[in-house]
């Protein structure tokens, strides 16, 4: 099967497409034929080796969400769906193999079907990055009514995490820039305010006792925390930014395998979908032969929403 990988790391350049034995699925798995797989930041840390990289021998094949056809299930799995079926997938690397390829195997519990009218490449945005955003709201801990802030919002994490706070009965605070307030209006957000080391100060003026909660997907909360209450919770998409401890503000980092088996949560995620409550991001698609093309845009920056990858 075709896959895009990559046997040494480093920038763009090193990916390069490859032939790859087609995995079987094994009980509990479903093994998906492969249309459209979305190009994440963590990729890009894959790719040059810093993160999710196992001890296997390479090539090594980045991607972590999926969409596609399911083409086999395996012996004993306990699954709602049929061979045929369209689905989207998180994909957590297993040895080298992740979601760049034609083919991927999951669990069962890592996959729903697409929502109707939906096409492969935007149902590809949808599993691994809002079951980031899902993690980081359940971290927080807010009940209903509860005000988070939101950093990144006109991103692909933190536009899911706008949605769902707002699905979650909470008031949103969100960044944005002026050309893509707008936007993060449109995906629900209460107040939209300029980010920016600004943004603490702006937020204060309207929780004047400072937000419950900040969801942090831009790697700013050393500075946003800021706009958090004494004692309120701090839930970040970016693990290399260490937030210091201080007013008895807790923090906690979103590690998404740990939400890949979280079968409920990705049929809800479905379900927002399908009602036309959260909004998949697409900024453009590729061809798998142009990865390299596509990892150059990723690092580029400026994207609201992500590149996807066909097959």
């Amino acid at each position: 099967m075709k896959a895009v990988g990559l046997t040494e790391f480093g920038g763009p350049e090193v990916l390069r497409i490859l032939d790859l034995p087609v995995p079987q699925a094994g009980p509990g798995e479903v093994q998906i034929r492969v249309r459209a797989a979305t190009v994440n930041p963590v990729d890009a840390l894959m790719r040059r080796g810093i993160a999710h990289v196992s001890d296997a021998e390479p090539p090594y094949v980045p991607g972590m969400e999926a969409s596609g056809v399911v083409e086999e299930i395996g012996e004993g799995t306990v699954t709602d769906l049929d061979v045929g079926d369209r689905v989207m997938a998180i994909v957590v690397l297993s040895g080298t193999h992740g979601g760049y390829a034609e083919h991927v195997v999951v669990p069962a519990e890592s996959v729903v079907r697409i929502p109707e009218g939906m096409s492969d490449a935007e149902a590809a945005t949808l599993p691994m990055n809002g079951l980031t955003a899902r993690m980081a709201l359940d971290l927080l801990e807010l009940p209903t009514g509860a005000t988070v802030a939101i950093t990144g919002a006109a991103g692909g994490v933190g536009g899911y995490a706008v949605q769902w706070a707002k699905a979650d009965g909470l008031r949103v605070i969100a960044d944005a820039a002026p050309k893509d307030e707008q936007l993060v209006k449109d995906l629900g957000a209460d107040v939209v305010l300029p980010r920016g080391d600004v943004f603490p100060e702006l937020v204060r003026k309207k929780a004047p006792e400072g937000v419950d909660g900040l969801v942090d997907t831009a790697g700013i909360a050393p500075t946003a925390m800021r706009a958090v209450r004494d004692g309120g919770r701090v839930a970040s998409s970016v693990r290399a930014v260490a937030v210091p401890e201080e007013r008895g503000i807790t923090t906690q980092y979103t590690l998404v395998p740990q939400y890949a088996r979280e079968h409920a949560k990705l049929k809800r995620l479905q379900q927002l979908a399908q009602d036309g409550r959260m909004t998949p991001r697409v900024a453009r698609t590729l061809p798998a032969e142009q990865a390299v093309d596509a990892h150059h845009l990723l690092e580029t920056g400026g994207l609201k929403g992500r590149i996807v990858l066909t097959f």
